[in-house]
């Protein structure tokens, strides 16, 4: 495996000895506006944060050229040599932007980090409510936080509070959010209000797995 670019962010006081390894979607780098507010609020909220980059965004920022994302195998394994490298399984807490919490999950279900959080989890493709991605549902056990907003094209509470999500799942819902939470602007909210809810979330469940 490759050496993985990382981005870490760390609060001056923690408040969980656990680190959240964080991973970016099938689109945009870990450095993106979405990644990096998040990253930065998580942090001010005393918890330690560690992006990275899948091998085929790495080889997108050193050419260039746009690259499909790998398939699962190949992006569970980057995932995983992160974790090893961060203290292993029981040391983090595997999250992600869209794909990149659709992986997070898919530890989970191998008992490969302590918790895992998904930030927008694409529940099926946009327009194809039938071809739900839980497979790998029935073999999670571990605490598993999902924030999601309403109006997300690959998961809405209808659609998603009929899924039979496994027990130990969470879903936190963004009002009017669409998959990178962003409300409209009849809604009375902002994008901004919801990246600081979905990082208090994150930060209250970081915290609890701790007691």
């Amino acid at each position: 495996m490759t050496n993985l670019p990382y981005l870490c962010d760390t609060p001056q006081k923690l408040k969980s000895d656990l680190t959240l390894v964080l991973a970016h979607g099938a689109g945009a780098p870990m450095d993106s506006d979405f990644m990096g507010a998040l990253a930065g609020l998580i942090c001010a909220g005393g918890i330690s944060v560690v992006r990275f980059e899948f091998p085929y965004m790495a080889q997108r920022r050193e050419t260039g050229k746009k690259r499909p994302p790998d398939r699962m195998p190949a992006l569970m394994a980057a995932f995983e040599q992160v974790v090893d490298e961060l203290g292993g399984a029981e040391a983090c807490v595997v999250a992600g932007k869209s794909m990149g919490g659709r992986v997070a999950s898919m530890l989970l279900a191998e008992n490969r980090a302590r918790a895992a959080i998904s930030l927008g989890y694409p529940f099926h493709p946009p327009g194809k409510p039938d071809n739900v991605r839980r497979d790998h549902w029935p073999q999670i056990k571990r605490p598993w936080l999902i924030v999601q907003g309403t109006r997300d094209p690959f998961g809405k509470p209808g659609e998603v509070n009929a899924y039979g999500l496994p027990a130990s799942a969470r879903v936190q819902w963004l009002e009017d959010g669409d998959h990178d939470f962003k409300p409209r602007k009849a809604s009375g909210l902002t994008q901004g209000q919801h990246w600081q809810q979905a990082a208090d979330w994150v930060c209250e469940f970081m915290v609890g797995l701790g007691k």
